[in-house]
Parts: structure tokens; sequence; C-alpha cells
């Protein structure tokens, strides 16, 4: 039957009017609404790019699966950066164009359908919910996935999507919460697919001004899916910690029976990243310092955002992770506030976007001088 058809407020030809309006300001626009990066790409992503622009995985086919350097590569950063051993607990990983194809293609790929049902928080990345709609099967909103009692017990659940650090509102779940959701989710027959796409993105105080590069918790992590990757996909993504959104590298990691079949079909209709992108992205991997450089960055724009927006008059605080303010509509509606934002200039993302029209998102991937831009407006 191919892919079900889909709906979704998700449409960001909807903000703009809000951007003509924002490019007619005093000092044009600046534009905090999507999450893409702006900052340099690492050397050493460059050096690896062109260094095997001529390798046998460049002008002939690549490898589904990963080369042997990147699978080593996933591996060493699980390791290091997750505090998981993927072969210790039975789990694989394949690459995956991006984590947006990896997301959307989910449900399909595990074989979800008509009467299925896929449990994903209320508030949270639209993709999720077309994923589910995709596969033709069914969505479950609920307002926390780690109150397993909203979910556990309704018939048909095969999936839950988890997400932490969370986009759009920067929550972070600890490994007790996490732990809690594998254990229910297990207990149903049911697949915990957990997006860690921020996962090296947090900002309390003690953690994000220390001087090595800590994580929030993964699903694979042994204390909280007890040392087995058994029904536990975890995603990831180097857009944001390396600013290579434009390679399309991400990953999926977790449960091999359930990689397996998945590379498979990834083989068979081409969703294969591309050789010479395969090393650069096992550069990246590897590239901490410049990871903690990009940290640091974005940990100054969100505190720089953050008290430009209180003094804009929102009731907000340093997220705990990811790359956005998420702050509730002064108006009590997210058009509303956008259309009084672009005024000055500014275009936010709007909450409905994510299932809150109350509220609207600001992304901190800006350049500094944007953001120093913003807060100058803000504060006004």
């Amino acid at each position: 039957m191919g892919f079900h058809e889909f709906s979704s407020p998700y449409d960001w030809s909807r903000i703009a009017s809000y951007k003509r309006t924002a490019k007619a300001a005093f000092g044009g626009m600046v534009d905090l609404s999507v999450g893409s990066p702006v900052d340099p790409v690492p050397d050493s992503v460059r050096k690896a790019l062109a260094v095997s622009s001529n390798d046998p995985n460049a002008y002939g086919y690549p490898v589904t699966a990963g080369t042997a350097d990147l699978r080593d590569a996933i591996h060493e950063w699980f390791a290091a950066a997750r505090n998981v051993d993927l072969r210790a607990i039975g789990a694989d990983a394949v690459p995956t164009v991006g984590s947006k194809e990896g997301v959307a293609l989910m449900a399909s790929l595990l074989h979800f359908g008509e009467g299925d049902v896929v449990v994903q928080p209320k508030v949270s990345y639209p993709t999720y919910e077309i994923g589910t709609q995709l596969a033709g099967a069914q969505t479950l909103k609920v307002d926390d996935v780690a109150d397993a009692d909203s979910w556990k017990d309704v018939p048909a659940v095969k999936a839950v999507w988890v997400n932490s650090p969370c986009n759009p509102t920067g929550e972070v779940l600890s490994a007790e919460q996490m732990a809690g959701i594998v254990h229910a989710a297990r207990a149903i027959g049911a697949v915990v697919l957990s997006d860690e796409c921020y996962a090296l993105m947090q900002w309390e105080d003690d953690v994000a001004e220390a001087d090595t590069l800590a994580s929030t918790p993964c699903a694979l992590r042994a204390d909280v899916c007890g040392g087995s990757a058994e029904g536990v996909l975890v995603l990831y993504s180097l857009s944001k910690q390396s600013n290579m959104a434009g390679y399309r590298t991400a990953l999926i990691a977790g449960d091999r029976s359930l990689i397996g079949p998945m590379a498979a079909y990834r083989k068979q209709i081409g969703q294969i990243i591309p050789g010479p992108v395969q090393a650069a992205m096992a550069a990246g991997l590897r590239d901490f310092d410049a990871v903690k450089t990009q940290h640091s960055r974005y940990q100054e724009r969100l505190g720089m955002l953050v008290s430009a927006l209180r003094a804009y008059g929102y009731c907000t605080d340093m997220p705990q992770g990811a790359l956005y303010v998420w702050v509730k509509a002064k108006s009590g509606d997210c058009w509303e506030d956008l259309r009084q934002l672009a005024e000055i200039g500014i275009v936010a993302s709007p909450g409905e976007f994510y299932g809150a029209p109350e509220y609207l998102r600001f992304s901190a991937t800006a350049s500094d001088a944007a953001i120093a831009s913003a807060a100058e407006r803000l504060a006004r």
C-alpha cells in the first residue's frame, strides 16, 4: 500500500508573513525559529571528507552498515560519551541519512500498521507523529511518557517515543525515569525509541561548567536497560554537536535483532550515507575538542537569550538541555506573540508546531551577532 497519508501543523510556510514583517523592521530580521546550525564544520571533519574523496567507498558503492572505521568510531563514541558498551549489551548500530529520516521511517521499518499504537509526548518533535501516520499506525499522546500508567495498559501499544533532552522543552529525564520506561515497555512487548540527539547539550551549572564533556542518561546504559539492549533503540545525530546538519550524519543503535532487518531494508531502498561522508562522520564522532567548543558557544548564547527574554517579560530559566528556550506566550497565543515579536524583527517558532499553541520556541542556533541583536531589541 505504500506510505499512508499524514497531516501536521508543522509547516514552516505558515510563518512566512511574520518573516516578511521582521525583515522590514529596523535592523532587519533575526531568525530564531529553525534550529539550523550556523557555525563552522570542524577542521577534522572537512579534512576527513577531502582525504576520503577518492577511496573505494567513494568511487564504489558505499557500505550500508558503515565502514569498519565508522563502526569502530560509533562504538568508541558510545563508550566514551555515553558510558555504553554496545557489544556487551547485545547492541548493533546502523548510520542513517540524518536523524529526521530515521525518525520518520522508524514505524514503517518496524512493520507497524493499522491497529498498532505508538506512544509519544504531547509536546514533542512533530516527525514522531508524522512517521507513525506514514506507517498507518495510531498515535497516543501523553503528558509524560515517564508516567507508564498513562500508556502501559492501552491495547496494542507497540512503541514508546522518548526524547531527552527534549525538543522543544529542554526537559531531561533521569536514569531512573528512563529505566522505568524501559521496564514498562518490555512488560508489554513494546519497543523504546529514544531520541537522544541533544544528549551532549545539557546546561545544569555543575555539568555545563565541568572540564569534561558530560551527557544525559542513555537508554542503552547498563543501569537503564538492565545490561541488555532488548527492545531498545537509540537515535543520535551529529547535526548539532559538530554542525553537520548538511552532511546528514546520524545513527540508530540498539537491539541487534531490530537493527539487522532495518539495515537490510535500508540497503534495498538506498538509504545509505555516501562513502566520504562516512569518513567525515567518524572524524566528527572522535573530535571531542570540537564538540566542547560548540557546547561552550551554545551555553553562552542560551544564557544571553534567556536573560533577554526575561527582560522582555517572559518567565523562563535556562533549559536543562537541548538548544531552545521554551516560553509561555505573554498573550496566551503563540501567533499573537509572533506578530508582536516580528515588529521588532525577531522570528520565533510557534508552539503549535509542537503541540502547545500557548508557547513559543526560541532557537540558540544563531550567530553570536544575531543573538546579541535579538537581546538588544528584547531589552528595549
